[in-house]
């Protein structure tokens, strides 16, 4: 039997975790990359703003785990968006939409009573890495 690898990820390109957890962790091909939040990776405060502009840094975040998993947001084939208010619904998704601006990741988003921080959006993936050929069904 084969040994499979079990890869930690950590870049400083990324606010770091805010809890005992990994910015992502690679199992095999696959990268799972836990909830990232608009968190400025230098002061770890909330960015200013809205939900908006928490969002775009959320995706930014996202974007730098995966690129330090050898792997990119045209890679990711799932998100889960958890928002402090489903009434922000449409502004996230604007944001979302300039990041992943086609074939899209397969996505959930919940309302949740609370986010760490009291952040109004957070953002998690499942993601591959190496080469990826996308087809459509």
């Amino acid at each position: 039997m084969s040994t499979l690898i079990r890869k930690l990820v950590s870049t400083a390109n990324a606010a770091r975790p805010v809890a005992p957890y990994n910015q992502a962790v690679v199992a095999d091909r696959t990268v799972y990359v836990s909830g990232c939040l608009g968190l400025d990776k230098n002061t770890m405060q909330l960015i200013p703003g809205g939900v908006a502009e928490q969002t775009e840094l959320a995706l930014q975040n996202m974007r730098s785990v995966l690129e330090a998993a050898d792997s990119g947001i045209e890679k990711v084939i799932k998100t889960t968006i958890f928002v402090k208010d489903l009434n922000d619904f449409g502004v996230v998704n604007d944001v979302y939409k300039r990041v992943f601006t086609h074939d899209f990741p397969a996505r959930s988003c919940v309302q949740v009573a609370r986010l760490p921080m009291d952040a109004l959006v957070e953002i998690e993936c499942v993601a591959l890495t190496g080469d990826v050929k996308t087809v459509s069904a």
